[in-house]
């Protein structure tokens, strides 16, 4: 007969909170990202001059830039903590 070998991991109940809080943190700053694009989308339409398109143009790149940075800089911590509160892989054989 066959030996069947199966895998067993489970998180604690902090290593689920931190997993959680990572899918809600990518969840929520891909929002802002979202909105802060249509924002500066809809305010760009609205200037007058070349100048204020121009200015527009800049400090939009700089806020995108910075939840850029920001999303990274918080998944790369995040991203950590899921990995280090993660259980040991039991083995257990079946026959």
């Amino acid at each position: 007969m066959a030996t069947v070998k199966r895998e067993v991991s489970d998180r604690t109940v902090v290593g689920k909170i931190f997993k959680y809080l990572f899918i809600a943190f990518n969840l929520f700053m891909a929002f802002a990202l979202f909105k802060g694009c249509s924002a500066a989308a809809d305010g760009m339409q609205h200037t007058a001059s070349d100048a204020e398109t121009a200015g527009a143009a800049i400090g939009t790149a700089i806020g995108v830039g910075s939840l850029l940075f920001i999303w990274v800089a918080g998944d790369v911590i995040l991203g950590l903590f899921v990995l280090f509160t993660r259980r040991k892989k039991i083995v257990e054989l079946d026959e």
